[in-house]
């Protein structure tokens, strides 16, 4: 997959099939929508191709700085790559953009910097300054341009917002079960293993601290979790705190995997997470013999959902 991080660095080669979204979360409906682009592009000899966009929109015209996004850029890069999409192009997305007008938009960049043949969007996608532009404006353009447009059913539009919703709303619980249901893939949580206090490894259980730099990222609930995670090559499963540790009176927010079986160093290494099962609720335990006396059932109950 070719990943360009604007439009205009993107040199077209060939004509493109292409579809237009945030598809934060690439999850099962965002899955049904990308398959049928990339089965319209190898129908008509044409490569597949998302336009995504980074800062968020929301960000910039509603400065909504709270939005909390279930994919870093990396992992929604990854996602994409594994369904065999051709093309990403993930454009910044300023005040300026914002501005331009549905003509600018579809002409200069949809058609003569992408070289789009075929557009599959939503029913309701709204584009051009003041989101003035819709479908139908689309087809009148794609009549004059000589590109055709593919509606994306009502009921497939509903299914992402649906998902996106539930997934959110389950995440914020905790309930990664039901949140990796809907994607389609367990939750993953990216970043670099940092050094901590030492605290697990003076219980006997040494923890890789990870580090998130993508503040946008949705942290689950706070509590402990079972994972996996693929280390130098191999697969290995874990659980995970995330929380304050207030046994300790901690004051800021950590993420803690404990790794079964792996004694490898970690620092400074960039790793993914794999959220599989939620343990329990974080809480105060009165001392350290009994927070570790905890982490011995978390490990047990960890190695019990493994096993299944």
């Amino acid at each position: 997959m070719i990943t360009v991080h604007s439009i205009s660095e993107y040199k077209a080669q060939e004509s493109v099939a292409i579809t237009i979204g945030t598809f934060d979360g690439v999850h099962i409906g965002h899955c049904k929508i990308l398959e049928k682009v990339i089965n319209r592009a190898k129908d008509a000899n044409l490569k597949s191709a998302v336009l995504t966009f980074f800062p968020h929109p929301r960000m910039v015209v509603q400065k909504d700085t709270d939005i909390k996004l279930l994919n870093t850029i990396a992992e929604k890069q990854l996602i994409l790559s594994k369904m065999g999409l051709d093309v990403l192009v993930i454009h910044p997305f300023t005040t300026a953009f914002s501005r331009l007008t549905a003509t600018e938009f579809v002409r200069d960049l949809l058609v003569n910097k992408l070289k789009s043949k075929k557009i599959i969007i939503g029913y309701d996608h709204r584009f051009g300054r003041n989101r003035t532009a819709n479908i139908n404006d689309l087809v009148a353009f794609g009549n004059i341009l000589d590109f055709s447009v593919e509606e994306i059913q009502v009921q497939e539009i509903e299914e992402v917002s649906i998902s996106s919703t539930k997934i959110r709303k389950a995440l914020e619980k905790g309930d990664v079960t039901t949140a990796n249901i809907y994607l389609g893939y367990e939750y993953m949580l990216t970043g670099s293993v940092k050094k901590g206090k030492g605290l697990g490894r003076k219980l006997n259980y040494p923890t890789a601290n990870l580090s998130i730099e993508e503040t946008y990222k949705l942290i689950p609930k706070t509590g402990a979790y079972t994972v996996k995670s693929i280390l130098n090559g191999k697969e290995v499963h874990g659980m995970m705190n995330i929380g304050y540790n207030p046994t300790v009176n901690g004051t800021h927010k950590t993420i803690e995997i404990h790794f079964f079986d792996f004694k490898e160093n970690l620092y400074g290494q960039i790793i993914q997470i794999d959220m599989l099962h939620r343990l329990r609720d974080e809480r105060k335990f009165d001392s350290l013999d009994a927070l570790q006396e905890q982490l011995a059932k978390d490990k047990e109950m960890s190695l019990r959902y493994i096993s299944q």
